[in-house]
């Protein structure tokens, strides 16, 4: 199947991602498009802000979003302008504008397959790589952007046209995946010693990408075969997508007297209790709430074992999902599911994975032990208390927990304290400043025309670079509105992708709209010009969705800790797009190997808590005083006080999806809840109480079976780089442009187009990496992720 040519975006992940819940998706060189010798400019004086033009853009940033009077009279502005469609796409100028847009698109993808279909000649070969890379452009510039604004724009006619958009070119990419004609051709090109060696090492890397995926997805198998690869894909889509929509407890309410409610919040009891009875829906949050606060600890018991048991049908829907997983790996001549998707990960096979996960139980084993001391300590103290008097239960952890976070909570001021410091405006006025300062880019606030945004507080920024200028699009959606979706998103609308001359005359000799062919060949979007190649690329253009309350329209919008965080995080996934600027848009930005591509965004919450990078913008926002230091230190170490607990939780989770993806499933008496006991019962250092069945909510065993592993191989991955890079000298290393350059150079403007182990030994300067292996995935997994948050 042409998995590459038609690469959307994966499903949401919170497991993978504790911050973005939807994961994104050429090459940025400092001083040009081309691998060669990077020239690191000068340190600038002001935060890095050496013009005049660069410190009124700092200022009109901050403003844009925390000063409502401003931001009305800078977009009314905007009314001015000639209409335009959403994002600069012309065609998206009324409802409709979307199926107009499918069909332009649809003629230049057929034009591509019959081009490619007929190649004969070694000039003609010698253009596959990227005629092909531009079919999968066309594709995703539809199905990507149709996704968002689907789920995205307020309009429900909009929506529906967005939504029949998605459908039509969904349909005819599973076409293309029917025919051999591209494989074959593809192959062919690369089997010739004279194309080969005239493509360049980016195209020869997406040239081994698109063979890989077209064999691991079955086209070369015999017919009855590749029909049965279809049919079995179709099954895994749909029972996947329906185990995580419709998962659902086996018992959805638990009655208690409500004498027995007490340390639940009064009002929360109250709105639970009639004629003295509390009902509780146990897949509500109400019942995470009963966990953490009711001191009774049998209803504790009875709500932890409901919470934690999935319903027949949510278990039927998973196994038949893995077991269906498990026939398409080997009808594919694999040994499991997980050796055919690990294959062209960092990981490369199972038993890498585990030597991963083993090393970090290993790290981690420690920790746990003290916390639950800790907690032991607490329980130890209720004298009243005889349910287990001499161990922590899995009903217990969530309770003392609370109890020994409140106890530090009690020591330090209202954690809402510090959010007077971090008014969004000032948070991404230091993200600016912190770019500046690393890699020489600034987010520079810039007026949207009529149409190109999908709700009237949508803030458009353009990513402007010292060295190449215009680089980026990023459109920022951070204020909560009615019907939005809460969950905080990074969305790649278009990748990055050097433009042909053959396109761009292929635009001239047609009849269009647009002002120029350029304009044309890119559907009005921004488009850039680069001296360094004598060519033009289309901009990557990014859309960051949050969820930030505005309730208090006298003050700006104040964001606490881990809402800064959150926007670090994201932004991380934005610098890999907007650095990762690689002439192909198969490895541009995000779109790296699944294990690969948090660490920007991991590494990025490293920043968020470092006193250099919060002295350049941290102030309250009424007085302007700097904030206290040690006020946040106090509140980070209590968010960091059950760290290895979590981290537990989460080895637990990808040590499960690991067993699930292997050849179990093949066995006809696989016992999905039988494994679940088996491997928490093993690690777990409180083991789960029998009865419970709780992988029936383990939903991103649909979106990222067998790479569940990857947020903590990430997270263990930016530890390392933040000591030994951006803190090997001492905190103000974290604003040093010649850390910044380093980790561009080396990591973020590759995108997906070098290998990650190559990637991090560059990075790191540990030549051991390169070739990565169960060994490099052992060591990885010994540096743990103890120091997740620097400073």
């Amino acid at each position: 199947m042409l998995k590459r040519l038609a690469r959307t975006r994966p499903p949401s992940a919170p497991w993978i991602c504790s911050r973005c819940l939807q994961k994104p998706q050429v090459r940025r060189h400092l001083t040009g498009l081309a691998t060669g010798t990077d020239t690191k400019p000068s340190p600038t004086n002001l935060y890095g802000l050496g013009t005049d033009q660069a410190k009124h853009d700092d200022a009109t940033l901050c403003k844009i979003f925390d000063d409502a009077k401003f931001w009305a009279s800078f977009s009314q502005k905007s009314r001015e302008n000639k209409p335009t469609g959403i994002v600069g796409n012309r065609y998206l100028t009324h409802p409709d504008g979307f199926l107009e847009f499918v069909q332009i698109t649809l003629q230049r993808c057929k034009r591509i397959v019959m081009r490619v279909s007929a190649a004969h000649t070694v000039q003609e070969y010698k253009t596959m790589v990227r005629q092909l890379d531009r079919l999968s452009d066309l594709l995703c510039r539809v199905i990507d952007l149709a996704d968002f604004v689907r789920g995205t724009h307020p309009d429900r006619r909009v929506q529906a046209s967005a939504t029949k958009a998605y459908a039509i070119m969904f349909e005819y990419m599973n076409q293309l995946n029917t025919t051999t004609v591209l494989n074959d051709q593809l192959k062919k090109a690369a089997a010739m010693p004279e194309v080969w060696e005239s493509w360049s090492e980016q195209e020869q890397v997406v040239a081994k990408i698109l063979i890989e995926d077209f064999s691991r997805s079955a086209i070369e198998l015999p017919e009855g075969s590749r029909q049965k690869f279809v049919q079995l894909s179709n099954e895994i889509a749909h029972d996947g997508a329906e185990f995580v929509d419709r998962m659902a407890p086996a018992t959805a309410v638990l009655t208690f007297d409500s004498t027995r409610m007490r340390g639940l919040d009064p009002g929360m009891a109250r709105a639970l209790t009639r004629w003295g009875k509390t009902k509780i829906h146990t897949g509500n949050h109400e019942a995470q709430m009963a966990l953490r606060y009711v001191h009774d600890a049998d209803v504790r018991r009875e709500i932890y074992m409901a919470v934690r048991t999935a319903s027949k049908s949510s278990i039927s829907r998973l196994e038949k999902m893995l077991r269906n997983r498990a026939e398409l790996a080997k009808l594919s001549g694999y040994e499991s599911f997980a050796h055919l998707t690990l294959e062209n990960k960092m990981a490369k096979s199972p038993q890498a994975v585990n030597q991963f996960l083993n090393a970090l139980v290993e790290d981690n084993k420690h920790q746990v032990q003290e916390e639950l001391q800790e907690l032991m300590e607490l329980k130890k103290a209720d004298a009243e208390r005889s349910n287990f008097p001499a161990q922590i239960n899995a009903w217990d952890k969530f309770y003392y927990t609370h109890r020994l976070i409140s106890n530090m909570d009690h020591k330090i001021r209202s954690p809402d304290f510090l959010s007077a410091y971090f008014s969004v405006g000032t948070v991404m006025q230091g993200l600016s400043r912190l770019f500046d300062r690393l890699y020489g880019i600034r987010l520079v606030p810039r007026e949207t025309r009529p149409g190109e945004v999908w709700g009237d507080d949508v803030r458009r920024l353009d990513v402007v670079s010292d060295t190449d200028g215009h680089i980026a699009v990023l459109y920022c959606d951070l204020f909560s509105r009615e019907g939005k979706t809460p969950n905080p998103a990074h969305f790649t609308l278009r990748c990055s992708r050097e433009l042909s001359t053959s396109e761009i005359e292929e635009a001239a000799a047609t009849q269009h709209p647009f002002s120029s062919p350029v304009e044309a060949a890119t559907d009005g979007m921004a488009v850039a010009y680069n001296k360094n190649t004598n060519s033009y690329f289309q901009l990557p253009t990014i859309a960051l969705i949050c969820d930030f309350s505005t309730h208090y329209y006298s003050r700006p919008a104040l964001l606490n800790f881990n809402d800064v965080k959150t926007l670090f995080h994201e932004m991380g996934h934005a610098i890999h797009s907007f650095l990762g600027r690689t002439s192909l848009q198969n490895v541009s930005g995000t779109r790296c190997a699944t294990d690969f591509a948090e660490l920007p965004s991991v590494l990025m919450e490293h920043f968020a808590s470092c006193p250099s990078v919060l002295a350049l913008y941290a102030r309250h926002w009424e007085t302007d005083a700097p904030l206290p230091m040690a006020a946040l230190e106090q509140r980070l170490a209590i968010d960091t006080r059950t760290r290895a607990g979590e981290t537990e939780a989460q080895i637990l989770l990808a040590m499960l999806d690991q067993a699930y993806h292997s050849s179990l499933p093949l066995n006809p008496s696989f016992d999905s809840t039988k494994t679940y006991h088996d491997v928490y019962n093993t690690y777990s250092s409180t083991p789960e109480p029998q009865g419970t069945a709780g992988q029936g909510f383990f939903g991103h065993l649909f979106g990222y079976g067998a790479t569940y592993y990857s947020y903590l191989f990430d997270t263990a991955i930016a530890g390392k780089i933040w000591k030994d890079v951006f803190q090997k000298e001492g905190q103000d290393g974290s604003i040093d442009r010649e850390n910044g350059e380093k980790y561009a150079r080396e990591v973020l403007r590759w995108g997906g187009g070098r290998d990650g182990w190559k990637c991090l030994a560059g990075v790191l300067g540990d030549e051991r990496l390169r070739d990565g292996g169960e060994m490099a995935m052992k060591e990885v997994g010994k540096w743990g992720i103890r120091e997740r948050y620097g400073g």
